[in-house]
């Protein structure tokens, strides 16, 4: 565990805190030309050298040229409509890298045998739960009312709706499993407050009664995920 923390701590502070954004502007202008590219392995072998103490020499050199790789890759396929789509499946590649890196110096680290224990399958299953299960479940149960002409689509931004549903339901799971169940009021109330100028807006029952509806489906959708997971991990 002590590798993978110390692999992690240089890949957060290389990709995060010493690459400037003049850096990453121009590489993403200048793709494999761009000298920052070059500047930022640069970085992340110092940060790899002084954290392993000069250790895994190999698997320095490899992490390096696998960054250089996933960094050439989505500097290549990104474009300005999903680059925010690549930097999180850059971000998931480098970090599969550390854990395979890490797992090859501690055998057993990574194990079907973890992935697939009952503790495993219980955060699995409630993630996706408390996400995709949730969203079609609640599309699904108020979807047979078409408010697009009260609420309209035009005034919000784009499945913003679905994501706010998303992060609520698992920071509920997060409250409940820290048994701070105050939280989950907390979040209601929040919510309250964020909701209650539209309805008191619009004037109109039916709206009032949407929201209402949805608000405490996914509240209770979120509170099922998180029971869940407490009680059967």
């Amino acid at each position: 565990m002590n590798l993978l923390l110390r692999l992690l701590l240089a890949h957060f502070l290389g990709d995060f805190l010493f690459q400037p954004n003049k850096w990453v502007k121009d590489k993403c202008i200048h793709k494999e030309k761009s000298p920052f590219l070059y500047a930022h392995l640069g970085v992340h072998a110092i940060l790899l050298l002084i954290l392993l103490q000069g250790q895994h020499l190999l698997a320095i050199l490899f992490i390096l040229i696998t960054h250089f790789i996933i960094d050439w890759l989505k500097l290549k396929f990104s474009t300005e409509k999903n680059q925010r789509r690549y930097f999180f499946y850059d971000q998931f590649a480098h970090v599969l890298i550390l854990l395979l890196v890490t797992n090859h110096f501690v055998p057993g680290f990574i194990t079907t045998d973890k992935l697939l224990s009952d503790h495993g399958l219980v955060i699995v299953i409630t993630v996706l739960f408390a996400t995709v299960v949730s969203s079609i479940i609640m599309k699904t149960l108020i979807g047979r009312w078409d408010m697009t002409q009260i609420d309209s689509p035009e005034n919000s931004l784009k499945d913003a709706g679905l994501y706010i549903g998303i992060l609520e339901r698992m920071f509920i799971v997060g409250f409940i499993l820290l048994n701070y169940w105050a939280g989950v009021g907390f979040l209601i109330t929040i919510k309250s407050v964020y909701r209650f100028n539209d309805l008191s807006k619009a004037k109109d029952r039916k709206l009032t009664e949407y929201i209402m509806i949805g608000t405490l489906i996914s509240f209770g959708l979120g509170i099922v995920a998180g029971l869940f997971c407490k009680y059967l991990s």
